[in-house]
C-alpha cells in the first residue's frame, strides 16, 4: 500500500464514523419530523458501532484458536473477539429499538395524522 491508501485505511473508518456521528445528531436536533429524527437516531447508533469496530480492528491478528498440535502463537497475535460480539449485541438492540419506534410512530400518524412534533402537540392540546 502507498502512503496515502495506507493513512486513509487507518484512519478512514474513524472519519467517517465522525461524519456518520455528526449527521446523526444534526438530523435529531435540527429536525421537527420524529421520522426524520429516528432516521438520525439509527445512523447514529450505525456510527457508534463503526467506530467500536474500528476500534477493536487489529492488523495481521489469527483467530483466538489454539491448535491441537501445538505452535501456538503468543496471546499478543490473537484478535479479540470480544468488541465484535459486543458490537453484534448492540446491532440486535438498534434494530430491536428501530422497531418499536416504527410502531410507535404509526400509533402516531394513525392518531394525529402527522409526524411533526408541533402539529402533534397541537392536537394533543
Amino acid at each position: 500500500m502507498t502512503g496515502a491508501a495506507a493513512w486513509l485505511a487507518g484512519v478512514g473508518p474513524y472519519w467517517i464514523a465522525i461524519l456518520l456521528l455528526a449527521l446523526g445528531l444534526y438530523a435529531m436536533i435540527a429536525h421537527g419530523n420524529l421520522m426524520k429524527k429516528l432516521i438520525g437516531l439509527n445512523i447514529l447508533q450505525t456510527a457508534v458501532i463503526l467506530f467500536f469496530l474500528s476500534a477493536s480492528a487489529k492488523w495481521r491478528a489469527t483467530l483466538p484458536i489454539v491448535p491441537a498440535a501445538g505452535g501456538a502463537a503468543p496471546p499478543s497475535a490473537y484478535a479479540n473477539p470480544l468488541p465484535h460480539a459486543l458490537m453484534l449485541t448492540a446491532i440486535v438492540v438498534m434494530v430491536a429499538t428501530l422497531g418499536v419506534a416504527l410502531a410507535l410512530l404509526v400509533r402516531l400518524y394513525r392518531r394525529y395524522g402527522s409526524f411533526e412534533e408541533d402539529v402533534i402537540l397541537g392536537r394533543m392540546e
